[in-house]
């Protein structure tokens, strides 16, 4: 039996589909910076990992438990994601937001791909907000020293994202099959970074917001049933055309040696 991973397990969507596998009789293991979450979200069917995904070395460290503790990884879904105000720089000399939302879904969706390969049905879901055509990345300035905001560095976060389901599919020769999935507008997430008027804002506007319920119903879907094609992009309950610019394979191909170059 192999294991489902959810990095961000412990709130909102991530810990809703981590439970909701769990419900399902898959083994889960859930990654995720909060030890007070993820601990009580452990029992027999659900594992927790501490991990801070922002860093590079923590998330290869946390690749490399997984393939030595479980020689089958089902699915992985890509939930990790914190919004910073201010730009902050990590130990490794990375924006955060880049490092968190894009580079730790980069290093799974590859790192793992060796067990994923081992499953029956394999599949990566990429939670993120494909469809999206605002923002992208800077190619020039990838870790935002000039210019950054919390908008800018999420829009550019998930413009990546999208290029990482295409690049993965490029790269990726073989039976795993990865889902680009963006929610909408959800109540979930940590909003406690915000400042204080925008956490009273979006609490005002979020009676308009999708149930987490109704928001994660597609990715046990694409979890249990992975889609036949190499590549699905779905906003919300409508399938994308790959012809998308976002999607664009060059930019794809552009953004892997990018990240490439990043990474050593």
């Amino acid at each position: 039996m192999g294991v489902v991973v959810v990095s961000g397990g412990t709130n909102g969507m991530g810990r809703a589909v981590a439970l909701g596998q769990a419900e399902r009789g898959k083994r889960v293991l859930v990654l995720g910076r909060n030890r007070e979450r993820g601990e009580a979200l452990a029992d027999g069917a659900v594992a927790f990992l501490p991990a801070d995904l922002s860093s590079i070395a923590e998330t290869r460290q946390v690749i490399e438990h997984i393939l030595s503790e479980y020689q089958v990884v089902d699915a992985l879904a890509l939930f990790a994601n914190a919004v910073a105000p201010r730009r902050i720089v990590t130990d490794e000399g990375l924006e955060r937001t880049f490092a968190l939302y894009y580079l730790s879904r980069y290093l799974l969706s590859f790192g793992l791909r060796p067990a994923l390969e081992r499953a029956t049905a394999p599949v990566i879901v990429n939670v993120a907000g494909v469809g999206v055509t605002k923002g992208g990345v800077r190619w020039a300035d990838p870790q935002l020293a000039s210019g950054y905001s919390m908008v800018t560095a999420q829009l550019q976060a998930g413009r990546a994202n999208d290029l990482l389901g295409v690049g993965f599919a490029q790269q990726a020769e073989g039976r795993t099959r990865y889902v680009l999935y963006h929610p909408g507008f959800t109540r979930s997430g940590d909003r406690s970074p915000l400042p204080l008027v925008l956490r009273g804002l979006l609490a005002a506007v979020s009676v308009a917001a999708r149930p987490v319920a109704d928001a994660v119903a597609p990715i046990h879907q694409f979890l249990d049933t992975p889609p036949a094609e190499p590549l699905t992009a779905v906003d919300r309950n409508k399938r994308l055309p790959l012809s998308l610019p976002t999607l664009d394979q060059r930019n794809a191909e552009r953004l892997m040696a990018l990240t490439e170059e990043l990474l050593t």
